[in-house]
């Protein structure tokens, strides 16, 4: 491994939203005043409810740590719909697979398209806030379509690693008490409910979507190996 350090250019520097000296300045402030520091970096978000209580926080037992614990917000409308209409055409994800040939460009318009009708799907399968959803799915955009969509209908999304075997997957199913299991194949991705998980965790990834009758069948999809890292805009 090299010690070499690679500087950026002077171009790079001069399109940066922050220099490190303000960096510097930033953080040390976050330090010494995090009440208002904090409360001002609030202000980047969109609220249902703005929070009026910042920081909380007991570190000695019981140890109770609290940030903005009245505020009210949606992750997904902070990802997605605040960026819309103005940004419809822009960038959200870049996808690059496996290949050098494979990549993808999902924009803001689409991302809110596809998350969506994921959202829209989960809730057919019966899915309510506070329910529990396992995602066992590839470095792929339906994976973030996923997770958003569990955020927009107030849902929690558990991310089993694609690469875990299926006796990993079965074993974690139950001690989530996961309603939906969210899983990809080579025909595309499916959404499976409590009486088909642990048969698709037993049969590896054997399961044929053929057989699945909407809404289990939600969207075109990449098999699990065929895939790699995205980066999100």
């Amino acid at each position: 491994m090299t010690n070499e350090i690679f500087k950026p250019s002077k171009e790079i520097l001069k399109r940066a939203n922050i220099s490190h000296k303000t960096y510097e300045e930033m953080y040390a402030r976050s330090i010494e005043e995090p009440e208002s520091f904090w409360g001002e970096m609030a202000e980047r978000l969109d609220w249902f409810e703005k929070p009026t209580k910042i920081k909380n926080t007991k570190f000695t037992s019981p140890v109770s740590i609290k940030w903005y614990e009245d505020g009210v917000l949606n992750a997904c409308y902070n990802c997605v719909d605040r960026h819309l209409p103005e940004k419809e055409n822009s960038t959200a994800i870049i996808w690059e697979g496996n290949d050098p040939n494979e990549s993808r460009k999902i924009s803001y318009g689409e991302l809110k398209d596809e998350v969506c009708r994921l959202a829209n799907a989960l809730k057919s399968r019966g899915v309510k806030k506070g329910d529990r959803v396992a995602i066992y799915m590839p470095m792929i955009p339906e994976a973030v379509y996923a997770m958003l969509a569990c955020a927009r209908i107030g849902a929690v999304h558990s991310v089993v690693f694609g690469g875990f075997s299926p006796e990993a997957l079965k074993g974690r199913i139950p001690d989530e008490d996961a309603k939906v299991l969210k899983a990809a194949t080579a025909a595309g991705t499916v959404c499976l409910g409590k009486t088909h998980q642990t048969e698709f965790a037993f049969s590896g990834l054997g399961i044929n979507p053929n057989t699945a009758t909407p809404p289990n069948r939600l969207m075109p999809g990449h098999a699990p190996g065929g895939s790699s890292s995205g980066a999100a805009a």
